[in-house]
């Protein structure tokens, strides 16, 4: 029986070291590329947010000829966004004049991705900007980066 066992053949140190040195820098490879898969999910939402919120001003304008006194409060009311979304993120609109606004989404505290993400829809582009889209961590020094 002890002479079967002293028999037998396992994996030398240099194999599993060749091992754990190749799972290693697969590891490398796609956790950076995982960290923009989830940014870019975690951005969605504010992008929904958004496009909801211009779609209220859009009707808002449509049915009055202007803007003036509708506030990102009325706005909000009116689009009816989830309490999770209203959590994350906090949003504003800048400009008065309709075909010529940002819309504006800066993470909150309570967002998983951190604190002061933005995510902005340009209505004269029509175009959105920021994180999660055109700005991304870089997960070895934590700042932000742009494509």
């Amino acid at each position: 029986m002890l002479r079967k066992l002293m028999n037998q053949k396992g994996f030398t140190l240099v194999e599993i070291l060749v091992v754990v040195i190749i799972v290693a820098i697969l590891a490398a490879i796609a956790v950076p590329l995982y960290m923009r898969y989830v940014e870019k999910a975690r951005s969605s939402e504010a992008q929904t947010a958004l496009s909801t919120i211009r779609k209220t001003y859009e009707i808002y304008f449509q049915q009055n000829a202007t803007l003036e006194g509708f506030t990102i409060e009325d706005a909000l009311k009116s689009s009816r966004l989830g309490a999770g979304t209203i959590k994350n993120w906090k949003f504003e609109v800048v400009g008065n004049q309709f075909g010529n606004m940002k819309y504006i989404a800066t993470s909150t505290q309570d967002f998983p991705g951190g604190e002061g993400r933005q995510v902005m829809y340009d209505s004269s582009e029509s175009k959105f900007r920021g994180y999660g889209i055109d700005d991304w961590t870089n997960p070895d020094t934590g700042g932000v980066e742009t494509d």
